[in-house]
């Protein structure tokens, strides 16, 4: 749609960065004040002015180190395009990073879990649900941030309780999600597929039939992570698994709540995790309830392979 060095405006573009169902963004620069920025051109330029230039409308107002900022929105060029400017973010997509490394380490996943939940966390504060985070939608930095982007299909939930859509990316989509009923643990399962791919290198559930990965979905088994990449903590593990809970009942009930515990992984070191694990399980063991003798009925001491008052072996 722009050629390099092609003058847009007041933006000089310098290249492609990427191409999607909704759009095109490119890298550009505001020549006014030397700032690179990137340009994201909707492919439907044919929709009203008020249709292209809601998503800008619903991100403008968002500030987070975690979300990826818009501008502003502009028309101009020759056909006179409409485009959405927002902040360029130098780096790669958590996409492209576990396609070259396959997956993470359980610390790194925590750091980057934490930051995509306290950004939708503040998105849903100003209800917004995003409805399509996956991988390639978060964007992360030269210095190690994370950033999440595309709120092209995010909703405003101001009185309907969810979101009547079937729009997403089917590996990250809640089960609710395919019945067309979007909700705020909505985006807590996506989180969850993406916690499940960041430590295993695998989607939960894939198949190349969209119709059959709804089947795997509604179905809801799936080999844990800790079982998939022995590495992985049965702590993480297990906030991964309630945040991918099938039934909404048992999911997490708020970003808040998820962001809690992911907090909690990065404040109390594995090592110290695991110990109070196994001081638990060894108190429970010795906190056995007494017994009582099926000969005599008398109460038995703690372990005790044989009654002391009738000498009958339990």
């Amino acid at each position: 749609m722009f050629m390099k060095n092609q003058m847009v405006g007041k933006y000089r573009i310098d290249r492609p960065l990427g191409n999607g169902g909704f759009g095109a963004v490119y890298l550009a620069e505001d020549t006014m004040i030397g700032k690179r920025v990137a340009l994201k051109v909707p492919h439907r330029q044919n929709q009203s002015l008020e249709a292209l230039v809601a998503e800008a409308k619903l991100m403008a107002p968002l500030s987070h180190p975690n979300i990826v900022s818009v501008l502003t929105a502009e028309k101009a060029g020759e056909e006179s395009l409409f485009f959405i400017v927002m902040e360029y973010v130098e780096g790669e997509s958590l996409a492209e990073r576990l396609t070259r490394d396959g997956q993470l380490e359980e610390a790194q996943a925590v750091l980057w879990s934490v930051q995509i939940t306290d950004a939708v966390r503040y998105a849903h504060s100003k209800n917004i649900l995003h409805r399509d985070l996956r991988p390639s939608n978060v964007l992360l930095t030269l210095d190690g941030a994370a950033k999440v982007v595309d709120f092209s299909i995010s909703r405003l939930l101001e009185r309907d309780p969810y979101a009547s859509t079937r729009i997403g990316s089917p590996p990250y989509m809640a089960p609710e999600h395919f019945q067309g009923r979007a909700t705020f643990a909505s985006d807590l399962y996506s989180i969850g597929v993406m916690m499940y791919e960041m430590v295993t290198g695998v989607l939960p559930f894939f198949d190349l039939n969209p119709s059959r990965i709804e089947e795997l979905v509604a179905a809801g088994r799936f080999t844990p992570p800790n079982l998939k990449n022995r590495k992985v903590s049965k702590e993480y593990s297990d906030v991964i698994q309630k945040a991918m809970a099938r039934d909404l009942s048992q999911r997490y009930r708020s970003a808040d709540d998820l962001l809690s515990d992911l907090k909690h992984l990065r404040a109390v070191p594995r090592h110290e995790r695991e110990l109070t694990d196994i001081r638990q399980r060894i108190a429970a063991r010795e906190q056995k309830a007494e017994g009582f003798c099926f000969h005599c009925r008398r109460p038995l001491p703690k372990r005790a392979t044989s009654c002391p008052f009738c000498g009958q072996k339990q």
